[in-house]
């Protein structure tokens, strides 16, 4: 049987780009086998990387879209260790990659990769074309944490933050179209690579005239949003799993 040492929570104190909450990173336990017993192939591991949305800004550590999909894989039968999750709020594509070199995630590779990062981009300003190359590195970290098994990483697009109350005053419009663009990058370079993508950009786009899709800060998402999101994440996963 696998002996659990314990976990590592690394607390991590931020001021993000669209909000000013406290965050944190966990990672996922270690385990020791004795001498001789084989190692358990049977539970899934995963590694979550992003931002605010992966951490589930202003959401109990139940309702993150992360943990939601561990539940519903467990009910089609699917273990998963805690997931390791490498996510701050406000971080760009530059934070998450010098976090990574820095201070890499504890295992090599993982059956279930997640990428969701690119709205602090947009926020700030950033470059599409530094964009691109940042995410693309991403993208390579992903598939080599996955094993170099493409279908194990999956990538999830921007929120359009645009249509939550957090935006009023400002150019709707002007923000959904940056908004797209980042997604037409970060989509055109999953599909170069021939990692799985899911667009979550329609659902968050809801929120405009469903409050009960976000938090109370007006501007992060609910557990109904992200169990949207874990839900539609589970065939992709299952298909990484094959």
């Amino acid at each position: 049987m696998l002996k659990r040492i314990g976990y590592i929570i690394a607390i991590v104190l931020a001021t993000g780009a669209c909000s000013d909450k406290n965050v944190y990173t966990v990672a996922a336990p270690i385990d020791t086998l004795p001498v001789g017993q084989p190692r358990d192939t049977v539970t899934k591991r995963f590694l979550a990387l992003g931002d605010s949305y992966t951490i589930g800004q202003s959401v109990p550590d139940s309702d993150r879209f992360v943990r939601q999909l561990v539940r519903f894989l467990e009910r089609d039968s699917i273990k998963c260790y805690p997931p390791e999750i490498i996510a701050q709020t406000g971080w760009t594509t530059a934070n998450l990659l010098n976090r990574l070199n820095t201070n890499p995630p504890l295992r090599s590779t993982y059956d279930i990769v997640t990428l969701l990062i690119g709205v602090n981009n947009q926020y700030q300003g950033r470059p599409q074309a530094e964009y691109r190359a940042e995410f693309t590195n991403l993208l390579l970290r992903a598939i080599q944490y996955g094993d170099n098994i493409k279908r194990k990483v999956i990538v999830l697009s921007i929120p359009d933050w645009g249509a939550t109350p957090f935006a009023a005053g400002q150019d709707r419009q002007r923000i959904a179209a940056q908004i797209d663009s980042f997604n037409l990058i970060n989509r055109d370079i999953s599909l170069q690579y021939g990692v799985q993508y899911l667009d979550i950009t329609a659902s968050t786009r809801m929120a405009a005239t469903d409050g009960s899709l976000l938090t109370f800060d007006s501007l992060h998402y609910s557990r109904k949003e992200y169990g949207k999101w874990a839900q539609r994440l589970v065939p992709l996963v299952k298909d990484g799993l094959r």
